[in-house]
This record gives C-alpha cells, sequence and structure tokens, in this order.
C-alpha cells in the first residue's frame, strides 16, 4: 500500500502522540564508524576475536511504525526506509526484522581536520566533533526541500538562543499571509526550545514542534533536530564553532584493515523513497574513482560485485567491499 504524502504526515502527527515504545534492540549496536546514541566509538568496533561486529536489527510488534523506531533509535525517517526496502513504513507488521542503521563512517573532508560540526545531507547527518573529549557524535537532522535546498560550504556559529522566536521569512509571508510576524517561544514555534544561528543569514540548526520531519527534507533550508538532541547539542557548543556542510551519497574508509563504503540514497532519490517508497537505482564512474583512490595498492581486493550492489541498493550502513 502506498500512501501518499499528506496521508503519510497526517500519520506521522498522529505518532507524536504516542508514547515513544520502550524496547532494546536483539544485537549489540556497533558495526562501524564513530559514535551513535549507544555511545560507541571507535575503540569498540571490533569483538574479541577481531572481526567486526554485526549491526543491530530490531523485530517489530504489531504497533510499531518506522517513524517510532527511528525516534526511538536516534535515526531518520529515510534512513530507516532506504536500510529497510519493501517493508511498509507504517505498518511493517509484528515480528518483522527491521535493521537499524545506527553507525555510521564519518564524511570525507580531503585534507582538513574534521573540526566543530560536519553536516553530511546525503545521509541527513550531523556530526559534532568534540576535542576536549576526543569524541564525535552524530545525530539525525532534517534538511531544506528541493528549490530551498540547504547550502553547501563553510560557516560558524554566530549566536545561540533558548526558547527563540520565529520570524518567518518575507517568502513565508508572501506564501501564507496568515502567517504573524513573530511567532513566540511555545509549542507552535517550528524552532523549538533551541536555536543555534549559522554565519549565513537566515539559516539555523534548530529544534523543532513537528519531529516527524527530522530525516526527511522538508524545511525551508535550515537544520532541524530531535528536540531531545538539539538540547543536546547547543550545551556542547560555543558561539564560533566551526560548521561545515557537506553533500556526500558515498562515503569510504578504512576499519580494521578492511575496506568499507557507505551509500546513501542522493537528495533526488531520498525525494523518490518520500513519493513512492522506492528510488532509480546509479551508479556513476565517480564512485569508481574515489574506491580506487582510497584503495590504492589494495585495489586487487576489492569486491565488485559486493560494491555494484551497495552502490545500487543504498542501505545507508557501512559495508565491507575488500576481500
Amino acid at each position: 500500500m502506498v500512501l501518499s504524502r499528506k496521508r503519510r504526515d497526517r500519520l506521522a502527527m498522529q505518532q507524536e502522540q504516542r508514547p515513544s515504545p520502550q524496547k532494546a534492540p536483539k544485537l549489540a549496536m556497533c558495526l562501524v564508524g564513530v559514535w551513535f546514541s549507544s555511545g560507541c566509538n571507535l575503540d569498540s568496533l571490533l569483538g574479541g576475536d577481531g572481526a567486526l561486529r554485526e549491526t543491530a536489527s530490531y523485530t517489530t510488534t504489531y504497533e510499531d511504525t518506522l517513524l517510532d523506531l527511528a525516534r526511538q533509535f536516534k535515526l531518520g525517517y529515510v534512513e530507516m526506509v532506504a536500510a529497510n526496502p519493501g517493508t511498509d513504513p507504517w505498518l511493517p507488521g509484528e515480528g518483522t526484522d527491521v535493521v537499524l542503521p545506527t553507525v555510521h563512517l564519518m564524511p570525507n573532508l580531503g585534507d582538513a581536520q574534521p573540526d566543530g560540526i560536519i553536516v553530511n545531507l546525503a545521509d541527513m547527518r550531523l556530526y559534532y566533533v568534540d576535542e576536549s573529549s576526543s569524541t564525535t557524535r552524530s545525530f539525525p537532522i532534517g534538511i531544506g526541500r528541493d528549490g530551498l535546498n540547504t547550502p553547501i560550504g563553510v560557516t560558524k556559529i554566530v549566536r545561540k538562543k533558548k526558547e527563540p522566536s520565529w520570524r518567518p521569512t518575507a517568502r513565508m509571508r508572501r506564501e501564507d499571509p496568515e502567517l504573524p510576524e513573530v511567532v513566540p517561544a511555545g509549542p507552535d514555534n517550528p524552532l523549538g526550545s533551541r536555536a543555534m544561528y549559522l554565519g549565513w543569514p537566515e539559516y539555523l540548526i534548530h529544534g523543532t514542534n513537528k519531529p516527524w520531519g527530522v530525516g526527511r527534507r522538508v524545511s525551508s533550508g535550515c537544520v532541524r533536530m530531535y528536540p531531545e538532541d538539539v538540547e543536546t547539542l547547543y550545551e556542547l557548543i560555543k558561539v564560533g564553532t566551526k560548521v561545515t556542510v557537506v553533500d556526500q551519497p558515498v562515503k569510504l574508509g578504512w576499519i580494521g584493515g578492511e575496506l568499507f563504503i557507505e551509500a546513501h540514497p542522493t537528495q533526488t532519490q531520498s525525494d523518490q523513497l518520500e513519493a513512492s517508497g522506492e528510488f532509480e537505482p546509479q551508479m556513476s564512474g565517480d564512485i569508481v574513482e574515489q574506491i580506487l583512490a582510497i584503495a590504492g595498492t589494495n585495489r586487487g581486493r576489492l569486491d565488485w560485485g559486493q560494491i555494484r550492489q551497495a552502490t545500487l541498493e543504498r542501505r545507508g550502513y557501512p559495508i565491507q567491499i575488500t576481500r
């Protein structure tokens, strides 16, 4: 059953009124990456035998939706749908095993040292590099929709505000003349309880009064976070924190002597997933060049069948591509 976007949004709003389910994943939450909700880091990626830990899965009950599980496990809606193709996001059914893409490779910043906040539009996640504790945290985010894209580049946090008021832009008020000039802090404020203002005018990292929009391309260009996540990040960062925004659907990384690929839907493919639950597969030559470059003298170890499958399916979690 394919639901219209308007119908899905109505169902999503209904989900906000339901208490979050309190269940534990069946398997350990470590796979590969730097940090996620259960606090794993690079030192806890390998098991006692030196093998990489398994990805996490979860067995649904009859009342679960992928939207419920996304928020419970600090994931976004689109990444849950991408990781579980063929599963109805609104009615997965009792006893369905779903994959939880709970850990990610860091975006590639080239020769630059990861610093401050790094936003990757493709995986719709925000990474915060905490130099004081040598850890990196990852949060799901909502980003700008088609025509109102979140900008790419480097900026910084110029101001922070608790319980911010919201001033709709001139464009927003032209599109909706009923919008007031100012929306005060409170449950009707789309900025939520915290706002961090960027050096780019009119762009913010903020909370939301509509958590169902996290992990989706639905904003006017700002970066939105779950209410609980934005409060955590707000306390971690300072005015002046560097913010780097990239768009990397494919990420690569060496872990324990093996090369991994993490392929996400492009922004266009994410829109297709929203509309129909599937997307048009694609594999560009640029991906091949990236893989060959990072493989170096290990090119002979590459598993091209696995590479092709990972880049066409784009499940959004790391997959080993060396033999």
